[in-house]
């Protein structure tokens, strides 16, 4: 538990977040136990605070995970504002604090929300990430000045010490996807040049003839060429077609 004067990260702290780097399903299930990590570790018996982690992927929106029910509605905030502390965070890679939230500031229709919702103090911390990824880890008390001093530094140190856990997720995930991705080309790949086939041995007509037809009829139904192919292969009786992919 994090204390005025000693607070650390313990390094079993990093080597538990890498294991579950590799046991967990997708980056969205790392990050919910990051911050279920977060809350057990930055937490003080009897005033336990609410961790929310806010994930800027290019091209994928945003990503909240959350250490409890109660944190992931709050953290559902970051979704309905155009500019949070969180948001902030991630993209200057600066630590967003905010003290007191009925002192206003900065954010007045985010901090009445967050009042709304029994929170008096904020603090949100920049993981070091790669590219053009960008995340923060959201801290949240119902008790106002609860991030200060050497807690702030401890939570800092923290952050610190896990984005290489992050940083590995996100790897992991990128390569995941393109992974998928690179599957999902070939299997329509062969679906296509099947289809091709068939239309060269049906009409005995050219490579380039065929898949002429093939566009002009996915034209006509307006319909994707892949399921224009698909619809020729299983015209056949054979089901769909299947790429092995080793990946």
């Amino acid at each position: 538990m994090a204390s005025e004067s000693t607070a650390k990260p313990d390094t079993s702290i990093t080597e538990y977040l890498h294991e579950i780097v590799l046991d967990s399903s997708d980056v969205e299930d790392f990050l919910n136990e990051l911050a279920q990590v977060s809350a057990r570790n930055l937490s003080e018996p009897g005033d336990e605070m609410l961790c929310a982690v806010t994930l800027l992927r290019q091209r994928k929106g945003t990503t909240v995970a959350s250490s409890s029910h109660e944190a992931r509605s709050i953290g559902r905030l970051e979704h309905r504002f155009t500019e949070t502390p969180g948001m902030t965070a991630a993209t200057t890679q600066e630590t967003v604090h905010i003290p007191d939230l009925t002192s206003g500031g900065r954010w007045p229709d985010y901090s009445s929300a967050l009042l709304a919702e029994g929170i008096r103090s904020v603090a949100a911390l920049p993981f070091r990430l790669e590219g053009d990824t960008k995340a923060a880890l959201l801290l949240y008390s119902g008790r106002a000045h609860r991030f200060e001093g050497r807690i702030l530094e401890f939570a800092e140190d923290f952050v610190s010490q896990t984005s290489l856990a992050l940083r590995l997720a996100i790897r992991f995930a990128h390569f995941s996807e393109t992974a998928a991705n690179l599957r999902a080309t070939l299997e329509t790949r062969t679906v296509i040049d099947m289809a091709v086939g068939i239309i060269m041995a049906q009409n005995r007509c050219s490579q380039q003839d065929a898949f002429d037809i093939l566009k002009t009829a996915s034209s006509t139904r307006n319909s994707k060429l892949h399921d224009v192919a698909a619809a020729v292969v299983h015209s056949l009786g054979q089901g769909p077609a299947r790429t092995h992919y080793d990946g």
